[in-house]
């Protein structure tokens, strides 16, 4: 039986949820990413508490992107959740892709916000 796109991103993303757990010593990076954004949360899944959050629609971002739904900006929302976390003393975390692929935009995201200082 072959399975749809969706069916295949749920599957993936259930059986990395399965294996990723934040913690209050190093909690998850979470990506969603739609067709016109991308969004990231660093989440204490001890106290289901969102620790500091990022994305394209960000008033600090959207005026200097053209586009939400590209590589560029979604390095650009690596870099500012790396920098919001390094503020607030998180400076590792476990990633969670939330079911995509680690290529394109879901790549560009966390190879800046290695770059900016995030250990994961």
């Amino acid at each position: 039986m072959k399975l749809t796109r969706r069916e295949s991103k749920q599957r993936r993303h259930r059986r990395v949820r399965g294996k990723v757990n934040g913690s209050p010593e190093r909690p998850r990076l979470s990506v969603f990413r739609s067709n016109e954004h991308i969004y990231a949360q660093i989440i204490d899944d001890t106290q289901h508490r969102t620790l500091v959050a990022a994305s394209t629609v960000d008033p600090q971002l959207r005026s200097d992107l053209a586009s939400g739904a590209n590589c560029d900006a979604s390095a650009q929302v690596g870099k500012l959740i790396a920098a919001r976390s390094l503020e607030k003393g998180i400076t590792k975390v476990v990633f969670d892709r939330g079911g995509n692929l680690y290529h394109g935009r879901i790549q560009a995201l966390a190879e800046a916000a290695r770059e900016a200082g995030l250990d994961f």
